[in-house]
């Protein structure tokens, strides 16, 4: 059975996966990552890598995709195939635009640790979300609740992990093995237009947009999001 890494995004933990392993563990013997207080994509990947199989499929969400970037640019020949969800693959970009980035990072950071990291969770969540599913207030607890469990030091390293993010267009260009890009029709953090510039670079890869759905797209529609992985792991690795 092919063994598959599930790898979380900012201050998210197994709960971001939660809703699709019951699909998921009928197809791969499931396992989900976790970084510590490593605040580099680089250094998270290479913690990854050394508690994983020899060979494995790699799922990773938001920041998750990225460090599954950063994976396949240190062990490309231990990836099978490679799913990438409501994520990115450039730098923070030079000037105001970078710094604007910065700024909002650093006022939520600033929030956290004035009011907490529910406090900061409930704020946040905000814009992760489809509009019409900030009325879900079992989604909103959920979310709420896994961001609280992470210590505001764990957000802290997470930021500056996401601020000095390297480019990884190259890793998408060199990719060779089955692989997803997708994201919510409604993801205002991480559009589809971008995914459709990263399913471009990589060749034979899937492209979906989960519908009704936004940043936090497995916990907001796990069934058509677990179809797509379920897809892709019966996928041929040809």
């Amino acid at each position: 059975m092919t063994e598959l890494l599930l790898l979380p995004g900012l201050v998210c933990d197994r709960a971001v996966w939660a809703p699709v392993l019951p699909a998921l563990e009928a197809h791969a013997r499931c396992a989900v990552a976790g970084y510590g207080l490593r605040s580099s994509l680089p250094d998270m990947a290479r913690h990854v890598l050394a508690g994983a199989p020899p060979r494995f499929a790699l799922a990773g969400h938001s920041m998750g995709g990225r460090v599954a970037l950063e994976i396949l640019r240190q062990a490309p020949q231990r990836v099978e195939r490679v799913a990438l969800l409501d994520t990115g693959y450039q730098a923070r970009v030079p000037g105001a635009p970078g710094e604007a980035e910065k700024v909002q990072r650093h006022a939520l950071l600033d929030l956290a640790r004035r009011e907490g990291m529910r406090a900061m969770g409930l704020k946040w969540l905000t814009g992760m979300v489809a509009p019409a599913r900030l009325a879900d207030a079992a989604l909103v607890e959920a979310i709420a609740a896994m961001v609280a469990r992470h210590p505001v030091e764990v957000f802290a390293a997470q930021i500056e992990a996401l601020l000095r993010r390297p480019d990884a267009t190259d890793v998408l260009r060199a990719i060779a093995c089955p692989t997803l890009i997708a994201c919510g029709r409604q993801d205002a953090w991480s559009p589809f237009a971008r995914h459709e510039d990263m399913a471009g670079m990589v060749t034979g890869a899937t492209l979906a947009a989960f519908e009704d759905c936004g940043h936090m797209a497995p916990m907001e529609g796990p069934e058509t999001v677990a179809a797509a992985l379920v897809a892709w792991l019966r996928q041929s690795p040809a």
